[in-house]
């Protein structure tokens, strides 16, 4: 298979890690990856914050897991999907996401994808402009970060919920505020990064042919 494609298949989420330092230089090359995602009218919105501090490591940790646990209560009970299939991937998947939340700060890297609160868009004479969102421009920044990890051996996973506990994780690491006192930056994600436990591989999907339409809604292939 095309390398490029391999990697493409195989940059699944990784929640369990190993107890293995990450270097720098590898975390830096990924950034650098992660600049030359594709960005609309190049405005490169995203700011990356580094966490590899064990202290602030093991804070940010407790704050996600104070997220998660907030967010875990929320989740419907598998129970009540009619698919009993389906109900054990979605276990095994909540299963992974609560190991991650009390281990997050264990993982020896922990990156913050950081945009700013700005207007998008912009007005004419005919009314609003909706030319999509800003993080539009964050995510693909994101996914490079991830596959360039994928190619050094390190697993990542996308996570949001630290979303949850913005104030308190931007206290914690100095990010400013507006002078008025409110946010100049929102989470777009927090990746963990490190030595997988696990083996890299394709995870499971619906097959592409059963969510494309091809030159009308409902025309298949």
């Amino acid at each position: 298979m095309n390398p490029v494609i391999d990697a493409i298949m195989t940059t699944r989420a990784m929640r369990r890690f190993a107890d293995r330092p990450v270097a720098d230089a590898a975390i830096e090359t990924c950034l650098q990856a992660a600049q030359q995602a594709p960005s609309g009218g190049n405005v490169q919105p995203q700011q990356y914050m580094v966490v590899t501090d064990p202290a602030l490591r093991a804070e940010v940790g407790r704050l996600y897991r104070l997220a998660y646990d907030r967010y875990e209560r929320s989740l419907p009970d598998p129970g009540d999907m009619p698919d009993e299939r389906a109900a054990a991937s979605w276990r095994r998947n909540r299963d992974a996401s609560r190991h991650l939340a009390d281990h997050l700060g264990d993982v020896p890297v922990l990156v913050l994808f950081l945009q700013p609160i700005v207007p998008w868009g912009g007005e004419d004479e005919e009314g609003p402009l909706d030319i999509g969102r800003l993080d539009a421009s964050v995510y693909p920044a994101v996914q490079n970060f991830c596959l360039a990890a994928r190619s050094l051996g390190l697993g990542t996973a996308l996570t949001t919920v630290i979303r949850i506990r913005t104030d308190e994780v931007f206290e914690l690491l100095g990010v400013p505020a507006r002078s008025d006192g409110r946010r100049r930056f929102e989470i777009a994600a927090l990746v963990p990064v490190g030595h997988p436990t696990g083996s890299f591989g394709v995870a499971p999907r619906k097959p592409a042919a059963t969510v494309t339409h091809w030159n009308g809604w409902g025309s298949r292939k």
